[in-house]
């Protein structure tokens, strides 16, 4: 479901300035259109030489006043997708040592990667087929929607234009995850100065079946995303939230998460990435806070 909140959120060129209750038409401004799919793919390449501090919190119920857990990690990536650290509630280090053992973890598997990258062939294939996948699906939508205008917003200093998405009853899925794309509807909030996608909200209006239809996404499940400009050009993602209700075999799940994205830092490929980690494990004060963050 976050794969659809990302395709969702690279369909988010404005089709056309009209009345809500004008009639839905297809994709139009195409120059646009490409450059907003092209900041988002900017935005999914630039998770792989940014890490972030994430925090997710998880509730029972989306009504809940407080989570039931919450955990907060530093997320780094490692060549072949991101590893999770443990942090403490204020963000730091609660276990020096325990941090440090999963620092030099990090280090060995960039070591390898960066010295011996084809003994790591397997990983790094799978890795590049779920990017080309995402890639692909990113451009499969820009057919499955239609988009009509309601209304523009303020955003603090930035004014966003709204759009109201709904299925394009003449596009033709062709993948098991471009099949999920009619089921779903929602609006997308759209900076047009910089041609990039701000929020997203979405609801499911039709069972989503998943896992070789050995489980479902019920109707009425919701997800939203909220992205800033971090840096001078770089869009990321700083909030998400889903609230899905479904089964698996033959149990129930309920899926209701807050997930909070900060302190975005450049560390670089694998390389750049290992030697800032040795670098950092050469401090003496582990905990020490990070330079060069980009906090929203």
């Amino acid at each position: 479901m976050a794969l659809l909140s990302l395709a969702l959120a690279a369909d988010a060129a404005p089709q056309s300035v009209v009345p809500d209750s004008g009639p839905k038409i297809g994709p139009a401004k195409p120059d646009f259109f490409n450059r907003v799919i092209a900041n988002q793919k900017k935005g999914e390449a630039a998770l792989d030489v940014y890490e972030r501090i994430e925090r997710v919190e998880t509730r029972k119920s989306p009504s809940d006043p407080a989570p039931a857990a919450i955990k907060i990690s530093r997320v780094i990536p490692s060549g072949t997708g991101m590893v999770r650290i443990p942090l403490g509630e204020d963000g730091k280090p609660s276990d020096s040592a325990a941090y440090r053992a999963e620092l030099e973890g990090l280090a060995r598997v960039l070591t390898v990667l960066v010295n011996d990258s084809g003994s790591q062939r397997d990983a790094l294939e799978k890795y590049a087929k779920k990017k080309k996948d995402k890639s692909e699906l990113i451009d499969a939508t820009h057919n499955a929607f239609l988009f009509s205008f309601v209304a523009r917003e303020s955003r603090g200093d930035r004014t966003l234009s709204k759009y109201k998405l709904e299925h394009n009853p003449a596009f033709k899925p062709t993948t098991r995850f471009t099949a999920i794309f009619p089921k779903v509807s929602g609006f997308v909030w759209v900076d047009e100065v910089s041609g990039e996608l701000a929020r997203i909200e979405g609801d499911v209006t039709e069972d989503i079946s998943v896992g070789l239809f050995l489980g479902k996404i019920y109707k009425g499940s919701h997800f939203m995303q909220e992205r800033y400009e971090f840096l001078p050009g770089l869009w990321l993602i700083s909030f998400s939230q889903y609230d899905f209700d479904g089964r698996k075999l033959f149990s129930s799940f309920s899926v209701h998460e807050r997930a909070f994205y900060s302190n975005y830092r450049y560390i670089g490929p694998p390389n750049e990435a290992l030697a800032a980690i040795r670098q950092e494990l050469g401090r003496a004060e582990l905990d020490k806070p990070l330079p060069g963050s980009a906090n929203q």
